[in-house]
């Protein structure tokens, strides 16, 4: 049975490395759900998130040949219980005057960044069940488009993954 592994992955920030870490999942035909790619608090160093589907010995064959790769530092899988993973969607929501006031109610707690005569754009970073939750209750007024990034993800608690190659 497959499932959703979170593999977090600092690679030399430079050109190319993305494409061998994606080509990699690719080659071995697994299905990457998500994709996030930034600097980290070191300048040349970069953390790639890769969120994809797998089964237990399958991720782990991956994980040892992303280490064979050059510009691979560390890969670390990130336990749900352990580690703090968002998105960032931007929904555009149809908003007429006849139910603005009614959609900006349920988007309250969120951030409206456009308002249009029609529509409004809505901000939510979160986990995937609350942002679920919010296209539930947006769903009756019309979502018109969606926009999300990768998942980004980091390990609870006071220790770093970037703290971890000084200790090699």
């Amino acid at each position: 049975v497959s499932e959703k592994h979170t593999l977090s992955v600092l690679v030399e920030n430079k050109p190319g490395v993305l494409t061998r870490v994606s080509a990699l999942f690719t080659r071995r035909g697994f299905n990457i759900h998500s994709l996030a790619v930034g600097p980290t608090e070191h300048e040349d160093i970069s953390r790639i998130t890769v969120i994809a589907d797998a089964e237990g010995l399958a991720m782990e064959q991956v994980t040892k040949q992303l280490n064979k790769l050059v510009n691979v530092l560390k890969i670390v899988e990130l336990d749900p219980d352990t580690s703090v993973e968002r998105e960032l969607y931007l929904i555009k929501v149809h908003a007429a005057d006849s139910n603005r006031t009614a959609v900006l109610q349920v988007v309250d707690l969120f951030r409206v960044v456009d308002v249009a005569p029609t529509s409004v754009v809505i901000e939510t970073i979160g986990s995937e069940s609350k942002v679920k939750a919010l296209l539930t209750a947006l769903q009756p007024y019309g979502v018109k488009e969606i926009v999300q990034s990768g998942a980004v993800a980091i390990t609870r608690g006071p220790r770093s993954i970037t703290d971890q190659l000084k200790e090699k």
